[in-house]
């Protein structure tokens, strides 16, 4: 190759490695020959030269319970800008995730991590924190201490999905979360929810019943329905729970009821999610897909010596209007 661009065999390394700079000519060159020999930089060699793979491991687990939609946000939002950077991912979605994360850590067969389902008390985080490579998290832990954690502030989103239908006029109102075990195995984003809706509920004097659902059908559209019925005179439903959103215009055509003529109603789940799905429901964007862009950013900012701090950011909610919420009906 290097003879074809007409350049030195170091100067063609610099500009695979991006060592030292290569003025755009020469780079234009060492492009075009690229292009036109079909070339791929030996992974291996280049791991040996540059003591980096360009691989990060992106740890998660498929739970039986879990809306698996919703997880691939986060799991494209991670693969597509470590490509972008110039990573490829590798998936790893063992059940006991401390044993491979030490494993991967050992064999240096990557240069850095990514961990999604990130419990309260997760268990890899002693391990991370002790790897040689560094690593980013999608979802904050009780204790982020020398980690950098991408999350929606879900406190913040529940005071803001309450103070949205109060400020229209609704004074009782229905939470469905995800189910209870859920928290039991260290979900703690679905406490901070609803703990922060049920406290600012109690400030404004709204009663808000909060309930867990089911994450899948048939049972997911039959907790709705029940609770329809229980409460008949709740007139918003707030959503923390992407299968019940999904189930929700069935169980409501099911009862003739309109939104928002009749049910006001926010959930939280991605835009994409949403459009996935054909939801007409207003709702906070939890933004997955942009939190594994930014976790593999300041991961590979990191990786590449460009940053020295570790950050815990919480994206403030927003409530994306799709004119699911009106005053109530008189």
């Amino acid at each position: 190759m290097a003879k074809a661009a007409g350049v030195s065999r170091s100067t063609v390394s610099y500009a695979l490695s991006g060592k030292r700079p290569i003025s755009p000519e020469v780079r234009d060159k060492i492009d075009s020959v690229i292009r036109s020999l079909n070339f791929t930089p030996n992974a291996g060699a280049r791991a040996l030269a540059t003591s980096q793979t360009h691989v990060i491991a992106l740890l998660a687990q498929f739970y039986a319970d879990e809306f698996a939609p919703a997880m691939m946000q986060y799991i494209l939002g991670v693969t597509d800008r470590a490509r972008d950077l110039g990573y490829d991912t590798l998936l790893v979605t063992e059940p006991d995730g401390v044993a491979a994360l030490r494993r991967i850590s050992n064999s240096r067969m990557v240069d850095g991590f990514v961990l999604l389902n990130v419990a309260e008390h997760d268990s890899r985080l002693d391990v991370l924190r002790k790897a040689g490579q560094p690593g980013a998290l999608v979802g904050l832990p009780g204790d982020p201490r020398g980690l950098d954690v991408f999350d929606l502030d879900f406190e913040a989103t529940g005071a803001l999905m309450v103070d949205h239908l109060h400020s229209l006029g609704h004074r009782e109102i229905i939470l469905v979360s995800q189910p209870e075990h859920v928290v039991e195995r260290g979900g703690a984003y679905v406490w901070r929810l609803a703990d922060a809706a049920r406290a600012r509920g109690d400030e404004l004097g709204i009663r808000l019943h909060a309930h867990h659902s089911a994450s899948s059908q048939p049972e997911v559209g039959s907790d709705l329905a029940n609770l329809l019925e229980t409460y008949p005179d709740a007139t918003g439903l707030l959503l923390n729970n992407e299968a019940a959103a999904a189930a929700l215009p069935s169980v409501l055509s099911a009862r003739s009821l309109r939104v928002p003529a009749d049910l006001s109603v926010i959930g939280r789940y991605s835009d994409d999610f949403a459009r996935t799905f054909s939801l007409p429901y207003s709702s906070v964007d939890s933004a997955a897909a942009e939190l594994g862009r930014r976790a593999v950013e300041q991961l590979v900012a990191h990786i590449q010596g460009e940053a020295d701090a570790h950050v815990v950011d919480l994206t403030p909610p927003k409530i994306l209007d799709r004119g699911s919420t009106a005053a109530p009906p008189a």
